[in-house]
């Protein structure tokens, strides 16, 4: 329950994404996204402890991840070094989507 307008509003998203990078690559900007998983914050920290263990589980890194890593991520594709990176969506989440 309550998928539809979550998964409508995220696929929405990847599309802008990949629209903008089209449009704007031959002015050499970058557009890019990242996708968290499951991050420790105000929104899961009061989640049922079943659940947590369930969705540790299910990652393979086996933990949620931190702000940090979303920081980190976000860092590095608004660096030089990201400069030949555009269109993508770059999933942070611990492996999660691989399942």
């Amino acid at each position: 329950m309550g998928q539809a307008n979550y998964s409508s509003s995220k696929a929405g998203l990847i599309g802008l994404t990949k629209a903008t990078a089209r449009e704007v690559a031959s002015r050499g900007i970058t557009c890019n996204a990242v996708a968290p998983g499951f991050i420790v914050t105000e929104l899961t920290k009061d989640l049922p402890a079943a659940l947590t263990d369930q969705i540790k589980a299910q990652t393979p890194l086996g933990h949620f991840g931190t702000v940090e890593d979303i920081a980190n991520a976000v860092t590095f594709l608004a660096s030089d070094e990201a400069g030949y990176i555009t269109g993508q969506v770059l999933a942070v989440d611990g492996g999660l989507v691989m399942q």
